[in-house]
């Protein structure tokens, strides 16, 4: 199975952005099977769809009340089945999102919890302890502590999230088989794999009571039965021959190649984080510094090749539903906006693993730039934005900070036409529209043959072209220059170099001898120059 997706890209369908079929102002199913034809002229293989099951929406669907539902602002189970067959007979898999770390505080189960029946009580991690004292600080990740208390049971449960999404209890083999129900329920449906939102996180440490302080993330990643969790789970509902990949907070490489090891019978692949926290002041999401190029360099250098040492498989991206907009992160909103779009679409699509797009990004979409909190629907960014009121910034500073980082960014409607809406819905879009919309969008980029549009639709293709793009070796160089970074993919006689300009001057470069056929991109190759942002690939002879 693994050879199959070597060559494969996956296209991200944030569902409730992407497309509104019935004018309520939310994406939804059928929205995502009018648009299937496009997705099509991708060229791509697999479609991840973000969760549309039944959930109060706190954290946008990632608190599922019942996983086995679809939530009625988004279809019906009869939708989706169509939408699984009509994909399917255009020769793209569905990937579903299980979000199987934590539940909604409304699901069937926390509610006997909460009830106190013991065997659902079990379920979930609970902790006795004094209304006033939990059994650590431990932070959550957005933005509260890590612990919440249940007066009528005289305890307290952990949620690494929102206190609305309580952790599950992997050590229960109860919770195991419910959560492996799930996904022979999914699989009879027909869907072709799967996406595990946040993994790394189900096995949690012996002791929940030390350390007393700091993130709950960082303690509870890549716990002690987690690889057995994972290949108990996938051996069991067969799916090793299925797409699968999983969400890994704050991991290692040793853990990324073990997780995706096909002698491991674990995942085809993983999604690891550390190349988007390059512009983290001391690892702070919400406090601003420039990209550190060299640290990203650094970063790509040392997973890359040290995957590629291995049988282990990456999945490689820039964006997703969690992540500001690329172009507005690491390339250029204005003069250079078409030029880094292609840049960094060109530095991803040719590295080692299977390459993810998420919606718009073959657009080269921006961030938000909102302006007002009251613009903003995410839960951690409204949560951040009262903590960094209360850090003492003010609140044109805090908004400044939420218009670089917000998850929001990635979260706003498809820029579908320069219409009204953007296309995206007859109705008040659920999420404010970036203003730029009449000149960034699908319809305008179609008849456009130098669209950053088009462009991703060659990366796409020259990955099914040139095993050497799937299957080979890579090697970054030195170029002498920290903006310029290149690398080279071997094959047998095939042999690709692709060098990138992440900077919006003039750079030369050092050290690489270029002859041979350009694949994408336009340096003459008469001279060490590179134009801002510009990318060249070239197939060396």
């Amino acid at each position: 199975m693994l050879d199959k997706y070597k060559s494969s890209t996956v296209y991200q369908i944030y569902i409730k952005s992407f497309c509104d079929s019935n004018g309520d102002g939310i994406g939804d199913l059928n929205g995502i099977r009018s648009k299937l034809p496009y997705i099509k002229s991708l060229g791509v293989d697999y479609i991840w769809i973000t969760p549309f099951f039944c959930s109060p929406m706190v954290d946008n669907g990632y608190d599922v009340s019942d996983y086995r539902n679809v939530n009625p602002m988004f279809g019906t189970m009869e939708d989706c089945e169509a939408l699984i067959r009509e994909a399917d007979a255009l020769g793209i898999g569905l990937m579903f999102d299980m979000v199987f770390n934590h539940t909604s505080s409304k699901h069937e189960w926390f509610r006997k919890a909460l009830a106190g029946d013991p065997e659902y009580m079990d379920y979930y991690i609970f902790r006795d302890g004094d209304k006033d004292t939990p059994p650590t600080e431990w932070a959550a990740s957005f933005g509260t502590g890590a612990w919440d208390y249940v007066p009528s049971l005289g305890k307290w449960y952990l949620h690494l999230f929102a206190p609305e999404q309580p952790d599950l209890n992997w050590e229960n083999p109860k919770v195991r088989e419910e959560l492996k129900e799930v996904i022979r329920f999914w699989k009879g449906k027909g869907v072709k794999g799967f996406r595990f939102d946040v993994l790394n996180l189900i096995s949690k440490p012996e002791s929940l009571s030390e350390p007393k302080t700091g993130s709950a993330v960082r303690f509870c990643k890549d716990g002690r039965h987690v690889h057995e969790f994972i290949r108990e789970m996938v051996t069991d509902t067969g799916i090793e021959d299925m797409i699968t990949v999983g969400e890994m907070a704050s991991t290692t490489l040793e853990n990324c190649i073990r997780y995706s090891s096909p002698a491991s019978h674990e995942l085809s692949m993983c999604f690891n984080f550390h190349h988007l926290k390059v512009d983290y002041k001391d690892g702070d999401k919400f406090s601003l510094m420039p990209p550190d190029l060299k640290m990203l360099r650094d970063y790509f250098k040392e997973w890359q090749e040290g995957m590629a040492k291995t049988d282990g498989w990456s999945a490689v991206f820039w964006c997703n539903h969690d992540q500001p907009r690329i172009v507005s992160r690491f390339g250029d909103e204005g003069q250079y906006w078409k030029e880094s779009a292609k840049m960094l679409g060109t530095f991803v699509h040719f590295l080692r693993g299977t390459p993810y797009i998420y919606q718009g990004e073959e657009l080269g979409m921006t961030n938000a730039h909102y302006t007002s909190i009251d613009q903003y629907d995410d839960v951690e960014a409204i949560n951040y934005y009262n903590i960094l009121l209360k850090r003492g910034q003010s609140q044109a500073e805090a908004l400044n900070v939420l218009a670089q980082r917000a998850r929001d960014n990635s979260r706003t409607p498809m820029q579908w036409t320069a219409g009204e809406n953007a296309g995206f819905t007859t109705g008040k879009a659920w999420l404010g529209i970036p203003e730029n919309y009449t000149s960034i969008n699908a319809e305008s980029e179609e008849s456009d043959s130098e669209s950053i549009l088009n462009y991703y639709r060659q990366l796409v293709k020259l990955r099914k072209e040139y095993p050497v793009i799937s299957e080979g070796s890579i090697e970054f160089l030195e170029t002498g220059n920290v903006y310029v970074m290149a690398y080279e993919r071997r094959l047998g006689s095939e042999h690709l170099v692709v060098i990138c300009n992440f900077s919006g001057q003039d750079q030369t470069f050092t050290g690489i001898a270029l002859h041979g056929e350009v694949l994408i991109g336009n340096y003459s190759g008469s001279h060490k120059m590179m134009k801002p942002y510009e990318a060249i690939v070239m197939l060396v002879k």
